[in-house]
């Protein structure tokens, strides 16, 4: 059996807190904290993934109206205890700022999650319930069917800090919320234009 490494170790009986993710520079590039635990993305991705990631991020980044920034696995500080990595998240963070290391809830307009074998359990459920809580107003969790890529949507119903299906998304998307956007979703993975 082989040791664990010392800086694994949680520096606290109770686990690791948000801030703490800052001062690991051993840690794997793609780690988020669930719940004061660490949490490494250590499978290998595939090609799917990667390529649904980047292009939702550049049609979501030429849709996104003056003051929404589009943002590449960035973590989010939903709490003490909770700081998780989206694929993707649209912010209205009041300026550019190369050291940031994390958003805050507020800040955070739509959080996306492209579903791979390793994170489904969190992508739908463990993160849907934490987005909402956090009080994020719009929720996408992208899934892979037959190599098209499909979006349920989830908008957050205020007062009871959960989320609502306002719909499962095939072929194209259409929505206002949280701006103005349209997207062939077939058209996005290489090999699957329209």
């Amino acid at each position: 059996m082989t040791a664990v490494p010392e800086w694994m170790r949680p520096p606290r009986p109770e686990g690791w807190y948000a801030d703490d993710l800052d001062h690991l520079p051993e840690a794997p590039r793609h780690t988020e904290l669930i719940d004061g635990a660490l949490v490494f993305m250590m499978s290998p991705q595939r090609a799917w993934h990667g390529r649904a990631v980047s292009a939702f991020l550049f049609a979501l980044t030429e849709q996104a109206p003056a003051g929404v920034e589009v943002e590449r696995e960035m973590t989010i500080r939903l709490d003490e205890r909770n700081r998780p990595e989206p694929d993707l998240l649209a912010t209205k963070a009041p300026s550019y700022d190369p050291d940031r290391t994390y958003y805050t809830p507020d800040e955070v307009l739509l959080v996306v999650e492209v579903v791979s074998p390793e994170s489904a359990h969190r992508d739908r459920n463990v993160k849907l319930r934490k987005y909402a809580e956090a009080g994020i107003a719009n929720y996408w969790r992208v899934e892979d069917e037959a190599g098209s890529p499909v979006v349920h949507a989830y908008e957050l119903d205020g007062p009871t800090r959960s989320y609502v299906a306002t719909g499962i998304h095939r072929h194209e998307l259409r929505t206002t919320t949280p701006f103005a956007i349209k997207l062939d979703l077939d058209g996005l993975v290489p090999g699957r234009k329209s």
